[in-house]
């Protein structure tokens, strides 16, 4: 078992990690948002990478999300941890509170969300994007933390970087959802693709715009929030990994089994060569 961390908005690097190291790669898909930093916390080994890059350079639509995952997978990780700031859509996610989202709807437009193509299709399976298991020691560890939370729920990825109209804020939460934000989907799909388990702890910073007693959303409150929750995000990440055993199963390790609907023999070489990490156990 490895453990990958995608940090958001505030989570730059893991100041827990042991036995640190960088590494730099190059992928099929371009280079990552960063470098990766390997190393250990409780003697669980760990990748991170933080996903707008050092500084926080890269809006959502620009963050190379094929290029952290493919890295990711390349370095061996079998569990991915993704944290990220959200808006909350609902009345009892009040800023401060954390969110472990169960569900996705995909809104984004400019972005792709699949290493198929390139003449290779296939179809993986998403109706449940989050491993419940890996989800469950991260609600257990949240507890133990003393974060509140909100077990389940459904995570609307815009595209951004403008934030939600309100309009567009009274929609979504017509629809039920639940939190708001631009990173999420991409990284469950791509995950799913690479065949690793995935969870996500959102980070609730603010009411989006459709609260008529709350000021609309800025990146100065947001922001105010975040370094608070931040800290929370990353106590939650070590006592996860506090009570990971080393076999803790991959509930994804066979995603791909049934997804590959080409035939062998007309792929083309270089989508072979591209995508060998993900697929050479399906077409040897």
């Amino acid at each position: 078992m490895k453990v990958g961390i995608i940090g958001g908005s505030g989570l730059y690097n893991l100041k827990e990690l042991e036995k640190v190291d960088k590494v730099q790669l190059d992928t099929p898909f371009g280079k990552p948002s960063s470098d990766f930093l390997t190393g250990e916390v409780h003697n669980i080994p760990v990748i991170f990478i933080p996903r707008h890059g050092l500084g926080h350079v890269l809006l959502p639509t620009e963050i190379p999300f094929r290029a952290n995952i493919w890295g990711l997978k390349k370095l061996g990780v079998t569990h991915l941890i993704s944290v990220g700031a959200v808006g909350s859509l609902k009345e009892e996610i009040i800023p401060g509170h954390m969110v472990f989202p169960d569900q996705f709807i995909d809104l984004t437009r400019h972005r792709t969300s699949t290493f198929f193509g390139n003449g290779v299709v296939g179809h993986v399976q998403f109706g449940d994007p989050v491993c419940p298991k890996l989800c469950e020691k991260l609600v257990q560890a949240a507890q133990t933390v003393g974060a509140t939370i909100h077990l389940g729920g459904t995570y609307i990825c815009m595209e951004g970087p403008a934030f939600s109209s309100r309009a567009e804020s009274l929609l979504y939460r017509s629809w039920g959802a639940d939190v708001i934000g631009m990173t999420n989907a991409q990284e469950a799909k791509l995950a799913r693709e690479a065949e690793m388990a995935f969870a996500s702890i959102a980070l609730a910073t603010d009411y989006d715009c459709w609260h008529v007693s709350e000021s609309e959303v800025n990146v100065e409150d947001i922001i105010k929030v975040m370094h608070e929750n931040v800290e929370t995000a990353r106590r939650i990440i070590v006592e996860t990994l506090r009570n990971l055993p080393p076999d803790f199963p991959n509930s994804q390790q066979d995603a791909l089994k049934f997804a590959l609907i080409t035939e062998k023999s007309k792929i083309p070489q270089k989508t072979r060569s591209d995508l060998d990490l993900l697929l050479k156990k399906y077409l040897d």
